[in-house]
């Protein structure tokens, strides 16, 4: 009878639960700063565990960069500011989607930053200076472009330089950019460290509340991987909407992935987390392009916003997956 019990136990249901989940590996492109929190969120979390999929987290420059590592497959998925979606579309149609949205714009969220003995007071002090802005047809050039209008000055006034976020404050500093567009943390850091000065925040007016960024897939991927895209959507969203209802969670997790520490992740800014893909909301974004000569025509933006999926209530696994670590992406 043991005997007998012995081998019917190894029939049982429960014996069945040891085989090995089988998952799939996406490489996905983030960045050191708040608008990708809740990818470390989902991961921490389980949600991406939950939907069959192990993520690789991979730093990459920006959206602009992170394209051709979509195209060629080197990335799944990456964190993509709007201007760069809407140049893809523009430049190179059916090439990239939208999956999800990431992070909207709040008051002093981003603002353009002088050295605290700059002679520079206003915007109309601006002319002939030197602009440091992450890089160029992006979410920076576009709200500082509106900025400068507000002055009665446009782009031509003014000398643009491409300068990676991290490198904005040394750049001050160094007397080798007069003028910085920053987001958070590094607004917070250079108050903190030197002193740093804002002069305009460049979410108001007709960029209040304006989209920042997105999570982009290529089409290709999209088409032939639509249960992972949907899977990466369901997991992205409970992680939106936990930090929707929660900023605490941002806080907490932006020192697991950024050099700030705990103390100045608890008094920066944050932005707001969408918890949907409207396009009435993104299409602001193309429509500020064309006004401002990013563009040369109207550009629907529902050419390239994939729909989310019905969201479920599948619980995330009890165990979450370990961090995963970092790598850079090339960006030859």
């Amino acid at each position: 009878m043991l005997l007998l019990a012995g081998v019917a136990g190894c029939g049982s249901p429960a014996a069945s639960t040891n085989v090995a989940r089988q998952f799939t590996t996406i490489k996905v492109g983030i960045m050191p700063i708040p608008d990708c929190a809740t990818i470390l969120l989902a991961q921490a979390r389980g949600y991406f565990e939950a939907e069959g999929l192990k993520v690789e987290r991979v730093i990459v420059q920006g959206g602009g960069t992170a394209l051709p590592a979509l195209e060629n497959g080197s990335l799944q998925f990456s964190i993509m500011n709007y201007p760069a979606a809407v140049m893809a579309e523009a430049n190179k149609p059916d090439t990239m989607e939208i999956v999800a949205d990431a992070y909207q714009a709040a008051p002093n969220t981003f603002k353009l930053m002088v050295p605290k003995d700059s002679p520079i007071k206003s915007l109309m002090d601006l002319r002939g200076k030197h602009v440091g802005v992450a890089t160029f047809k992006s979410i920076s050039t576009l709200t500082t472009k509106a900025a400068l209008k507000i002055a009665g000055l446009t782009e031509r006034d003014v000398k643009f330089s491409e300068t990676p976020l991290p490198e904005m404050i040394i750049a001050l500093e160094t007397g080798h950019r007069d003028v910085a567009w920053m987001t958070e943390p590094f607004i917070t850091l250079y108050g903190l460290q030197a002193g740093g000065r804002a002069l305009y925040d460049v979410m108001q007016g007709q960029t209040e509340s304006l989209p920042i960024a997105g999570w982009a897939t290529s089409t290709d991927y999209a088409k032939s991987n639509p249960a992972q895209v949907a899977g990466f959507q369901r997991a992205l969203m409970r992680a939106q909407l936990d930090v929707a209802n929660n900023e605490q969670l941002v806080r907490s997790t932006l020192p697991t992935y950024t050099k700030i520490d705990a103390k100045i992740a608890a008094t920066i800014t944050l932005g707001i987390f969408p918890t949907n893909l409207h396009p009435n909301r993104i299409q602001r974004v193309a429509d500020l392009m064309r006004e401002y000569g990013e563009i040369g025509g109207h550009i629907d933006v529902r050419r390239f916003l994939l729909p989310l999926p019905a969201t479920t209530d599948t619980p995330a696994s009890p165990s979450s997956p370990s961090a995963t670590g970092t790598e850079q992406v090339p960006t030859s």
